[in-house]
């Protein structure tokens, strides 16, 4: 299959590519569409054969539901079951963007969207042309991110490129994800709250809006449900974005110290690559040093970028320096926690 890149920096190319993803989408396809948290594989959530291409394409486990994205309150209407009052004040205050909510599904909303379980997960995206898709294909829209399953999520249609190319049959370039990494799951099936996955809307901002809203079980309870369980939300199963390389999520005090770890993890100095934001060790005798600026909105938008780079070289091992253990850090502390498992 030949992959077509289709960019959108202008009016005439956003509807040239607006009418090739459309039209791809009402034969059942799956395209590679932007949106402001990663790129989106996407299909048309109406269309049980769609569903399933997007399962192949990923190699994604069946335990592993879809979100669910829409673009008008009747999709919302048409998709849920039950619409609280606690949902609708949810959706004013981070409807359109990062922000997905899990509830009762309704009966169009197949098992296979849902891995079998009665609430789906939904989001209203920000991204204009995610938005006018979904408007101009007049139904809901399946979008996990698009990559290959487990793998690394793209924030460019580069990184699209790289693991698709040849599987999918159109990627729509819009440019760098301006979030950068999934969003905030929030499951609202049962009497309070819960954050299943962490992002950059944080528990302090959820809590502002619903003060009974709590964090997500830790993660070493939530990997012994293991993967063969359908799981409420997209990313919890116990390894996820993860790069090729293997990589670890560590601090260190000083240059030594650094390379003393590393030796004690069996790698080779010239084939590790560094991701710092702090402690920043000289460049010298590594296979690549980077950082991202100490401020978690700027470091998720760069995280996937980074590690796609540092993937490239091929190394024996990826560094990443530990983040701080914050309500605004834990979107990103749980993307590096599951992505440096072994």
């Amino acid at each position: 299959m030949n992959t077509e890149v289709l960019s959108i920096h202008n009016s005439t190319l956003f509807e040239h590519a607006l009418e090739k993803a459309v039209a791809l989408l009402n034969l059942g396809h799956v395209v590679a569409l932007p949106t402001e948290t990663v790129y989106g594989l996407a299909a048309d959530a109406l269309n049980p054969t769609a569903i399933q291409t997007i399962y192949d394409t990923k190699r994604r486990p069946a335990t592993n539901p879809l979100i669910v994205h829409i673009a008008s309150r009747q999709m919302l209407n048409d998709c849920v079951g039950d619409w609280p009052e606690r949902a609708e004040k949810f959706a004013r205050s981070f409807w359109p963007g990062p922000l997905t909510l899990v509830l009762p599904k309704a009966a169009c909303i197949t098992n296979g969207i849902t891995a079998g379980l009665d609430s789906v997960a939904l989001r209203w995206p920000g991204h204009p042309f995610m938005q006018a898709a979904i408007r101009r294909l007049g139904r809901p829209v399946a979008a996990p991110s698009a990559n290959l399953a487990n793998q690394l999520s793209p924030t460019s249609a580069e990184h699209v490129l790289t693991q698709l190319n040849g599987r999918i049959p159109l990627i729509v370039d819009g440019g760098a994800s301006n979030v950068g990494i999934e969003s905030t799951v929030l499951d609202l099936c049962g009497k309070t709250p819960t954050v299943l996955r962490p992002g950059m809307i944080h528990l302090e901002s959820l809590q502002a809006v619903d003060p009974e809203t709590k964090n997500q079980v830790p993660l070493k309870e939530n990997e012994l449900k293991g993967s063969q369980e359908p799981q409420l939300s997209p990313g919890l199963h116990r390894k996820h974005y993860a790069p090729q390389a293997r990589m670890k999520l560590l601090s260190w005090e000083t240059s030594s110290n650094l390379e003393s770890k590393v030796a004690a993890l069996g790698a080779k100095l010239e084939k590790t690559c560094i991701i710092c934001h702090d402690r920043i060790p000289s460049p010298d005798g590594f296979a690549r040093v980077s950082v991202i600026p100490h401020d978690p909105e700027a470091y998720a938008r760069a995280l996937y970028g980074e590690l796609f780079i540092a993937d490239r070289e091929e190394p024996d091992l990826i560094l990443v320096e530990s983040v701080p253990n914050t309500p605004s850090w834990h979107g990103v502390q749980d993307r590096l926690t599951r992505a440096s498992t072994d």
